[in-house]
Order: structure tokens, then sequence, then C-alpha cells
């Protein structure tokens, strides 16, 4: 007996506005039907709801091409660095090579003369 008033309270109560906003329907018309019998959103609900959170995917794009840019500019001015420094080292060593050659060369006339006499 209490199984069936039960059953018959719950038949006769009216489908409540969460239901119809639950519904997974296809047609337009329930659709408006449900959006109409909706309440009114609270001020801080409206608050919450206003606020569009970024999308991480979109961060994460931005993230990567951001720290690709930043290594890529570090990197950079690292071989440039070190290129400077290579072409510095190489220039002092072509001078002394030049030092060294134009000493031999005076070394060499010098012995030449001293045979030639």
């Amino acid at each position: 007996m209490f199984s069936s008033t039960l059953l018959r309270a719950t038949i006769r109560q009216p489908v409540s506005s969460t239901l119809l906003l639950r519904s997974f329907s296809s047609t337009v018309r329930v659709q408006n039907a449900a959006v109409a019998a909706a309440p009114a959103p609270s001020a801080a609900a409206a608050a919450a709801r206003a606020r569009k959170p970024v999308g991480g995917f979109r961060g994460a794009i931005l993230g990567f091409f951001m720290g690709t840019t930043v290594t890529g500019l570090v990197g950079y001015f690292y071989v440039l660095d070190v290129y400077r420094d290579s072409n510095s080292l190489l220039l002092e060593d072509l001078v002394e090579l030049q030092r060294h050659v134009s000493k031999v060369e005076t070394h060499m006339k010098t012995l030449e003369s001293e045979m030639k006499k």
C-alpha cells in the first residue's frame, strides 16, 4: 500500500526545470522550452560564469613558442660569443705565425748572405 501511494505521488509531480536542463534532446523546441523554464541565475552565479578561463591548449602552445624563442635566442648569442672568441684566438695565432715566419725569413737571408761570402 505504501509503495503504491509513493508511486502515484512521483508520477503526479511535474517535471522540474533541472530535469529539462539535463535532458539530451536534439530538437530546438525542447531546448528552447528548457531554457525558458530555467530559473534566473543569481548575481554570484552570473559573475562566476562571466569569467572565461584561458584554454590549456592555447596556453601550452603559447608557452611552447615562447620557450623555443627564448631558448633559440640564448643559444644564438652563446654560439655568437663562442664564434667571436675562437676568431680572436685564431687571429692571434695567425699573427704569431706570421711573426715567426718573418723571423725565419730574415734568419735564412742572413745565412744565405754568409754562404755567398
